[in-house]
């Protein structure tokens, strides 16, 4: 079962890639943890991917297909993967099919899971991370960390202006993956405007008949 999860910033991709795990016992692989890594590592990679990040642009193609493929190749996606964050373009998307063919994969289906811009502002911008452990939680939690008393923050990335500017370049550079993948005959629309419960039901019920 090898899969991709659309969806603006903020969508909540990555709740749900939780819940798939959980249920099918297959990788998640978020190009999004494995950049914010390199940044907290303080590698040359992690720097440089920081000033797009910062700026709420796409890191370059080049940087995170290498990552992508790496991770590909690994042991533990031989029964299937959950592809979080990538592919965000057009060319991350074919370049993408041409290195699963060449393993003999493919992609089974693609999730695109729907929220209203506005209501994507409001989530990041009320959320807090632990300098500490690291740890993501909401403003209403206070200063500290509940859990290590960590100073909580707010990420650069995550203030309204630059919110705004990924969610411009996700609809501009992003969106059309689902008119790519519609052609496909692999594309589901999840309604992400709801509980979180209840978009768990409607993308583990699209995914048992695979």
């Amino acid at each position: 079962m090898n899969l991709v999860l659309l969806g603006a910033p903020g969508a909540g991709k990555g709740t749900q890639a939780k819940y798939i795990v959980e249920e099918f016992g297959i990788p998640q692989i978020s190009t999004g943890d494995i950049l914010r890594a390199a940044v907290a590592k303080e590698t040359p990679l992690g720097l440089e991917a920081k000033t797009y990040m910062d700026a709420g642009n796409l890191v370059p193609d080049e940087v995170v297909i290498g990552l992508v493929k790496d991770r590909l190749s690994a042991g533990d996606t031989a029964r299937g993967f959950i592809l979080d964050g990538f592919p965000r373009t057009i060319v991350q998307a074919q370049e993408l099919d041409v290195a699963l063919d060449q393993m003999g994969k493919k992609i089974d289906k693609t999730l695109s899971v729907d929220v209203d811009h506005q209501v994507i502002v409001d989530r990041l911008t009320a959320r807090r991370t632990c300098r500490e452990c690291g740890r993501i939680t909401s403003a209403s939690e206070g200063e500290a960390c509940q859990v290590c008393g960590g100073e909580l923050y707010l990420r650069d990335d995550d203030n309204e202006d630059t919110v705004r500017n990924r969610l411009d370049v996700y609809d501009k550079q992003t969106a059309p993956l689902i008119e790519y993948y519609g052609k496909a005959g692999v594309l589901q629309h999840i309604d992400g405007d709801r509980d979180i419960v209840e978009v768990k039901g409607d993308v583990l019920e699209s995914l048992r008949s695979l």
